[in-house]
């Protein structure tokens, strides 16, 4: 067993013991071993977070100028690359994913501190000439304190998402990560404070989200929260958050379809929609998790998956091979497990896996087979819930229009993907689908520079892009009256 990381809050530029004497235990989701330690925090250290906040946003980083500022998160981002290998190491064996997956999350986390260090220096407002002696200006300011709480599949990813917007247009921050998965969050902070961040500026507390994460939301100093996590949280969230009428963005729960049609590339088409529903094991919120297969195409379809599922290679993350890890704890594991006996108990047919992954050395383990479903309806619960897991439910569509009903049967609208050759089906498509983001013929791609969240009860705002840095800042109008004196 290699060394214990063990963490401090991170306040005002400092790591800060925790007050009480307590600690969250993290074990490697792979094999049960002890990997790392975090302050079990206190809504009176949340408090502390964000008084430091506070008083980092009354001081002098915002007045930094855009090129500034722009210079601090390119420096950010240059670290994170020089610290890569470290950080998807940590990240890899504290979610369980496949090192490659880690790898790229923490480049994906460089190239959010590059694109919003671009945009930094070019925030623009407009100006308005109303008449002959009146002229206004439109400036963007910025919000004020944020806090960012964060969610235990992508720990750097999305808060990369998040974090260089808010510094980018000069709010300070305070970060609650997950409670299974701090460590990457710590280690940015460091980073960004060895850069050059003043103090004050970013602040990461971390413990449970009832006690620390509550204190966060419904404080009346916080301006603006931005929450990555489940449908169930996001509406609490919004109602602790009344209190100041704070600003709020969500980007929540997914059950995303992904629609074939018959003309579509098969081999190409099976590929991709089993990374759509076993990238990270299914422990992500856009994946692919409802599959609509054209009648025409089922059978033969379903078998070219089949074959590919049973392919896939699960075990250790560390190791380049492995495309399915273990589930995040056990809890979890659990009910993905009861979610798949729900499935077969309301009558959808079982094609491959269903079973807990035993065989040794990984039995001590949280893994959980890829799992196909045929024969599902669309009102069954497993083709409603968000399972976070790798279980596909397969259902099938007789023609276009029952394709885009079904698809749009659900309480969520945060992605969907397209498969064909036709290229006016794929817009008409795309255009009739109600979610946030469209993928035709690929799956889970996702830039800077475009915008990311959901319809419906996947969320609210956008996160990365122009959307995203404005997602960070107040509009505020500012009139010139200047008639000449009489």
């Amino acid at each position: 067993m290699g060394k214990v990381r063990v963490y401090d809050h991170f306040i005002n530029g400092k790591w800060v013991k925790a007050k009480e004497d307590t600690a969250i235990l993290r074990h490697h989701p792979a094999n049960g071993e002890l990997i790392a330690k975090y302050p079990n925090g206190t809504a009176q250290e949340m408090e502390q977070a964000i008084e430091a906040a506070k008083e980092a946003f009354h001081g002098e980083w915002p007045e930094w100028s855009p090129k500034e500022r722009s210079r601090l998160l390119l420096e950010i981002s240059r670290r994170i690359r020089n610290n890569l290998d470290r950080l998807a190491e940590i990240e890899s064996e504290e979610v369980g994913k496949p090192i490659d997956l880690a790898r790229g999350d923490v480049m994906g986390a460089a190239d959010h501190f590059e694109y919003a260090a671009a945009l930094t220096r070019d925030l623009v407002g407009e100006t308005h000439l109303l008449d002959q002696n009146l002229s206004a200006i439109v400036v963007r300011e910025p919000v004020g304190v944020v806090g960012l709480i964060t969610p235990w599949n992508f720990p750097i990813g999305i808060l990369c998402q998040k974090l260089p917007y808010a510094l980018a247009t000069g709010n300070t921050v305070v970060v609650k990560p997950s409670e299974f998965t701090s460590s990457t969050t710590f280690e940015l902070a460091a980073i960004a404070y060895e850069a050059g961040l003043p103090p004050g500026v970013m602040n990461v507390v971390s413990g449970y989200g009832n006690v620390v994460g509550n204190a966060l939301v419904s404080s009346d100093d916080v301006d603006k929260v931005s929450f990555t996590g489940s449908t169930v949280t996001g509406r609490k969230i919004l109602e602790a958050a009344a209190g100041n009428i704070k600003k709020v963005s969500l980007e929540l729960g997914g059950k995303s379809p992904s629609i074939v049609f018959p003309e579509a590339d098969l081999e190409r088409t099976a590929e991709g929609v089993l990374h759509a529903i076993c990238f990270m094991q299914g422990e992500c919120c856009v994946a692919g998790s409802r599959l609509l297969v054209s009648d025409d195409i089922y059978d033969e379809f379903v078998e070219r998956l089949v074959e590919k599922a049973e392919q896939l290679v699960i075990g250790d993350p560390s190791d380049p091979e492995t495309k399915i890890g273990p589930m995040i704890h056990e809890k979890h594991m659990e009910k993905v497990l009861h979610y798949i006996q729900i499935g077969i108990d309301e009558g959808a047919k079982l094609v491959t896996g269903g079973t807990r992954h035993v065989d040794k050395p990984y039995d001590a383990g949280y893994f959980v087979k890829p799992t196909i479903f045929t024969d599902v309806d669309n009102s069954m619960t497993i083709a409603r819930d968000e399972i976070f897991g790798p279980v596909l439910s397969v259902i099938r569509f007789k023609s276009e229009e029952e394709a885009i009903r079904i698809a749009n049967d659900t309480p969520y609208g945060l992605a969907a993907s397209i498969w064909t050759t036709e290229l006016d089906r794929a817009f008409r498509v795309a255009k009739k689908v109600r979610a946030g983001t469209i993928w035709i013929n690929g799956h889970l791609n996702a830039y800077p520079e475009l915008p990311f969240g959901g319809y419906k009860a996947s969320g609210l705002d956008r996160e990365m892009g122009r959307h995203g840095i404005e997602s960070f800042t107040e509009v505020k109008t500012i009139q010139f009256h200047h008639a000449e004196k009489r």
